[in-house]
């Protein structure tokens, strides 16, 4: 069976270090950098499109010669306030000094020349409420097919109360079959409020080449190469992720699973 978690690498720094190569898979990279205030990070882009999403606190980024100043408005992920993000396109530098102690993801995936860098303006985002009873969970789409900001990103971050289930009924997006399921590789980068607990997350596939259960902790990744991938929040303990995709096109197209398909029809 694969290894599909990615546990924190330390405190601060480069935490996170997913590759495609290092995924072993086609389409989607994951940094994550904790930053002291002061401190500076930098890359370039090469033949990737890159998003910064400041998770958390606040730094000034710039992206060759254009300054983007200060992004950033909250200090906690769990204030649920819109985010701030910043689409750096192919071919570019981008530089970030934080001016509080921040979380920064960078996000990226291949760049087909067809958008330009830009920020994300948070006052488009709105979160929205989705699903019932111990199924709601809450959304903030940073970059989803409706958003023409990407070549092939898709971003979004769902915060899923405690006792909540969340990626619930399980889907799959694992099937190049436009428009009936699009083939889209996934980053889930978790975090948990209080940071001493912990959630579960289900990848499988319906023929049972892939079962496996994880038990995550606060900044660790799963990743979703195919199949199913349900969240759980266990009493006590809010959740909150953010998901990356991406894949062959930019369409996010899923089908539930056939044995649990019955709960989304009736609760839509």
């Amino acid at each position: 069976m694969p290894d599909l978690i990615r546990r924190v690498q330390g405190d601060l720094g480069k935490v996170q270090d997913i590759t495609p190569e290092s995924a072993n898979w086609t389409y989607v990279g994951f940094d994550l950098y904790r930053l002291n205030q002061g401190e500076v990070v930098a890359d370039v882009t090469g033949s990737r499109e890159h998003m910064l999403v400041m998770v958390e606190g606040l730094a000034n980024i710039s992206v060759g010669n254009q300054d983007f100043g200060e992004l950033g408005n909250r200090l906690n992920v769990f204030d649920r306030l819109a985010p701030h993000a910043l689409y750096v396109a192919g071919d570019s530098s981008w530089e970030a000094t934080a001016t509080t102690a921040c979380t920064l993801a960078v996000c990226s995936a291949p760049w087909h020349g067809e958008h330009k860098t830009q920020k994300i303006d948070p006052n488009g985002i709105h979160l929205v409420e989705r699903g019932k009873g111990t199924n709601t969970r809450y959304i903030h789409n940073i970059a989803m097919e409706v958003d023409d900001v990407a070549d092939s990103l898709l971003i979004t971050e769902v915060y899923t109360p405690a006792g909540h289930w969340s990626s619930y009924p399980p889907h799959r997006h694992d099937v190049d079959d436009f428009p009936n399921i699009t083939h889209l590789e996934e980053v889930y980068y978790h975090r948990i409020n209080p940071a001493q607990g912990y959630g579960h997350q289900r990848v499988f596939t319906e023929d049972g080449e892939i079962d496996e259960t994880y038990s995550f902790f606060d900044h660790d990744v799963v990743l979703v190469p195919k199949g199913h991938h349900p969240v759980g929040a266990p009493y006590g303990y809010d959740l909150y992720y953010l998901n990356v995709m991406a894949g062959p096109s930019r369409s996010w197209r899923f089908k539930n699973h056939p044995d649990h398909a019955w709960i989304y029809e009736r609760d839509k």
